[in-house]
């Protein structure tokens, strides 16, 4: 878990490191076995949304946030993992809110208006709200179906998680 400036240069078959500049190592997180597990959980997201040699600033940037998010004491890691789900969903250009949800109840005004601001919120601000127990689920609930219907995938450091809360 290090951030910073990474100096590459392209071989045959892959890149070399030449220099970097460790901005924040996290250390945090060796201390915190379930910001660990959430850590990775990202990483692993992230090693499947991204691709080589494309622009992935903003997710780069997200996945930062998250990290820093996962290390504050006043946010749930259930809700930074919501929310880093969401809008990695969002800047990927996968997530369309539907104006019409099928099959489901409809939203506490709390729940919608905690999605907008995910989606239209620049990631640098995005970890400054909390939700009540009622609409975080509700956010849960609406993020994880489209998480199952667009990436079509398990993570297993997401199943980590689960067995780690049992």
């Amino acid at each position: 878990f290090c951030f910073g400036e990474f100096k590459l240069y392209p071989g045959r078959n892959s890149y070399s490191l030449e220099d970097v500049v460790i901005h924040n190592s996290f250390q945090e997180l060796r201390d915190d076995y379930f910001g660990a597990f959430y850590g990775m959980y990202f990483l692993e997201v992230m090693d499947y949304l991204t691709k080589e040699n494309n622009d992935e600033k903003e997710m780069l940037k997200l996945l930062y946030q998250s990290l820093r998010a996962i290390l504050s004491p006043n946010l749930q890691n259930e809700l930074v993992k919501t929310v880093f789900e969401l809008k990695s969903m969002v800047l990927s250009g996968e997530y369309k809110p539907s104006p019409l949800r099928q099959n489901m109840p409809p939203l506490l005004p709390a729940t919608l208006y905690a999605e907008d601001f995910v989606i239209y919120t620049p990631v640098e601000k995005l970890y400054t709200f909390n939700l009540k127990p009622e609409v975080l689920d509700e956010l849960k609930r609406i993020t994880d179906e489209e998480k199952h219907r667009l990436w079509q995938r398990e993570f297993k450091t997401e199943e980590m998680i689960q067995f780690a809360k049992l």
